[in-house]
């Protein structure tokens, strides 16, 4: 199932138990999977046009009548766009305001640089009280709504619009704040975010057949990160790789390399490298961008070479 339906059934079955459940989006209903929920939910559901800024300090209103709003639209444009009312009017104000941004990095595609967004992470990375979580498939996401539904604070969803291949099975157990190690390993640390951890678990079979033995960990909390995990694998593997669609400036490098500031541990990069996007499909431009399988167990060598 593609990730938005996962997302709008999740939104279904909340605003079905809970009226005080809206969704406020910005012209972008049918790309974010929620137009259904118009007809099913008349007085729940909020079209703000192509205003993003308003529709953020609309929610911001609406949290502060006891709604529990959930505002969507491209990556760009819910978070860069928005920064300001994400900041004042959301954060400063302790508002109960979810942040869905749809098709982050090069999974935006042929709608090209102006609506790839490389830099989210590191926008409202650096708001204060901003939870970040980017879920890596779909029983991930399904496990995290309803927490992040109960959370009260701001939260932002960095969310793949498209089908996933599934990595976590029908038993996972999600705990907003706790990194899931996917494998555990000796030689180096790779730590990864979103749909590139499929990849990365591939690359690991590449690197176990060269007899290099890695240690999984997918960062789904990308803000507050898990610097207890983090510190604790980098510590007994003694070098780590970070893997993101996202600069390399600002998102899970940065947030890993803040938790390792104290430790003398070598931390290797594979992620955007900060430039901006352009036009093509997914296969050109992992390519372009240096975010294939090979890249990955290129970089794992020589961060394993480091120790």
């Amino acid at each position: 199932m593609e990730m938005r339906a996962v997302y709008a059934a999740c939104l279904a079955e909340m605003m079905e138990k809970d009226k005080n459940v809206v969704v406020l989006d910005a012209d972008l209903a049918k790309a974010s999977g929620t137009r259904a929920l118009y007809e099913r939910f008349p007085e729940q559901m909020f079209d703000c046009g192509v205003a993003e800024q308003n529709m953020a300090s609309i929610a911001a209103g609406l949290s502060s009548y006891g709604f529990k709003p959930w505002i969507e639209s491209f990556t760009p444009f819910a978070t860069r766009r928005i920064c300001d009312q994400v900041a004042i009017s959301i954060s400063y104000a302790k508002r109960n305001v979810k942040i869905v941004g749809t098709d982050p990095g090069i999974s935006a595609e042929l709608n090209g640089g102006t609506h790839m967004s490389m830099e989210d992470i590191g926008v409202l990375r650096s708001v204060p009280g901003v939870v970040i979580f980017e879920p890596v498939d779909e029983v991930q996401l399904k496990a995290a709504m309803p927490v992040l539904n109960a959370y009260d604070g701001p939260v932002y969803v960095r969310l793949f619009r498209k089908q996933l291949p599934v990595v976590f099975g029908e038993d996972y157990k999600f705990d907003l704040f706790k990194a899931d190690v996917l494998k555990k390993g000796k030689d180096l640390t790779i730590f990864v975010s979103g749909f590139l951890t499929k990849d990365v678990l591939e690359a690991e079979k590449q690197l176990a057949d060269e007899g290099i033995d890695a240690e999984i960990i997918n960062i789904h909390t990308i803000k507050p990160v898990d610097c207890e995990t983090v510190v604790a694998s980098a510590r007994k593997t003694g070098t780590v790789l970070t893997v993101e669609n996202h600069n390399v400036i600002g998102g899970l490098q940065s947030a890993v390399l803040e938790a390792l500031a104290a430790e003398k541990i070598p931390v290797t990069a594979v992620g955007v490298q900060d430039r901006f996007g352009e036009v093509g499909k997914l296969p050109y431009l992992r390519e372009a961008m240096g975010l294939t399988v090979e890249n990955i167990v290129a970089s794992a060598r020589k961060a394993a070479a480091l120790k």
